[in-house]
């Protein structure tokens, strides 16, 4: 039996999880002390009031679970959902979605975030970075990783979701969907602050907000709630950082696609040593080439192949995965021909297009169009540049003022439109712009110039 409640309310709900429980009308009526008249009329659906005590002996004689227990006293017309979720409030009523897969090359970055969360003195922390590096996939090992180790709730809010009624009729809300929309309604300053302060309480939990792009500050409400709630944590990931006090940013770049270093200094791996072996960019795109196209054998020749189409590619995971998908129709060669020269091209699949979501390369542009015009312009100048530059060397090239450059590139690197590379012998930081967003950038570049000349 699953959480969400059907059109038919307590009457489904209660003859579905004895179904579960598999057990008939008059076994229950045995186990619970509850008459099988009685029991025969809620599964029809002729009680909409039923005693609370009468459902926690039906969920006890079933030995029903919190989570469950707690859907079908939410699905009792009238039902006040505050009250039903401080009695059964807890890991089990809050978990985690569950991953699909497995997580790759993000190990350090995991260790970081979890261990962030597990101090005391952080509680506002936010994933910054583009669209499909792995913002939510993070996210979600590190809210796992909390919820198995040391059982704290953990409610979790898809912030690109259509939002469910904060209020309304109790029958059409699961326990999860009920602390969900509370969280929705109180991250972008509506009601709900009372009802999930009072859920809450000191309770440990970690609220996730994910996909919470919209807002350039944290609502005020969402705030109070961290200050009602002591041992409350809000993990936040964003496109956009919120520049908000309090708020840790944690920028995440795309995998590293870089060739592992030798000792001698040299790129690439050693004569016998595994083509992906220290490579997550390259293991993940093998993996997508792998899934997509499985009668291409992985030779050395192939595997090189799928190396310059992650590098071209930026390591962006959602990038990766949708250019293997052209696979087709393209061979791995004609694909890195395309990638190189217009990657924009390949990142996005016919799935987008077809559910009605907006594609990736939308994504990029949208994220070179949300910069200050500073910066904006900076990222179309840097994008002319080869890589491998300093912050000072790009001042110089650029006439451009130190400072502005340091700080405009700092932004850039927050919102991971730039990307660190390693740095020369003396350990300078070198950097480059994402392939990704060259062209984005020459045309926000072109327009600024063209608006100034106009001004002119």
């Amino acid at each position: 039996m699953t959480e969400q409640a059907s059109p038919d309310g307590l009457a489904e709900l209660l003859r579905a999880a004895r179904q579960w429980a598999g057990i008939t009308q008059e076994q229950l009526a045995g186990l619970s002390t509850v008459s099988v008249r009685a029991i025969r009329d809620l599964e029809q659906g002729r009680v909409r009031h039923p005693r609370r005590e009468t459902l926690r002996l039906l969920a006890g004689a079933m030995r029903l679970s919190d989570a469950r227990r707690a859907a079908l006293e939410l699905a009792v017309e009238g039902a006040e959902a505050g009250t039903v979720m401080r009695e059964t409030y807890g890991a089990e009523l809050a978990p985690p979605p569950r991953p699909l897969r497995r997580l790759v090359g993000r190990t350090e970055e995991l260790r970081s975030l979890t261990a962030l969360l597990s101090t005391e003195h952080e509680r506002l922390l936010s994933v910054v970075g583009l669209a499909g590096v792995g913002k939510t996939r993070l996210a979600q090992e590190a809210a796992l990783a909390l919820h198995s180790r040391d059982r704290t709730p953990v409610v979790w809010v898809d912030m690109n979701e259509a939002a469910p009624p904060v209020a309304g009729p109790a029958a059409a809300r699961s326990p999860r969907s009920a602390l969900a929309g509370w969280a929705r309604s109180v991250a972008l300053g509506g009601r709900g602050l009372d009802e999930l302060a009072s859920v809450i309480g000191g309770r440990a939990t970690l609220l996730v907000l994910d996909g919470h792009d919209d807002a350039p500050h944290l609502a005020a409400p969402l705030l109070e709630l961290l200050h009602a709630c002591d041992r409350l944590k809000v993990l936040i990931t964003t496109r956009e950082p919120h520049r908000t006090p309090g708020n840790r940013l944690l920028p995440l770049g795309p995998l590293p696609v870089t060739d592992p270093v030798r000792a001698d200094g040299t790129g690439g791996p050693l004569p016998g040593d595994s083509l992906t072996a220290g490579r997550p960019a390259v293991e993940l795109m093998l993996s997508y080439v792998g899934h997509m196209r499985p009668d291409l054998l992985p030779g050395d020749s192939l595997v090189r192949t799928v190396a310059d189409l992650s590098r071209a590619l930026d390591g962006v995971p959602r990038a990766m995965e949708a250019a293997a998908s052209w696979l087709l129709l393209r061979s791995p060669a004609e694909l890195l021909a395309i990638a190189r020269t217009s990657p924009l091209d390949v990142v996005d699949d016919v799935t987008a297009a077809d559910t009605g979501g907006e594609g990736m390369a939308a994504q990029l542009a949208a994220a070179v169009a949300a910069l200050d015009d500073g910066p904006a312009a900076l990222l179309g100048n840097l994008s002319l540049l080869a890589d491998g530059w300093s912050a000072d060397q790009a001042a110089t090239e650029l006439s451009a003022p130190p400072a502005t450059v340091v700080r405009d590139v700092h932004a850039l690197m927050l919102r991971g439109l730039v990307r660190r590379l390693p740095g020369d012998e003396d350990g300078a930081p070198r950097f480059g712009v994402l392939n990704l967003v060259r062209r984005p950038a020459a045309e926000r570049a072109a327009l600024l110039v063209r608006a100034t000349a106009l001004v002119s």
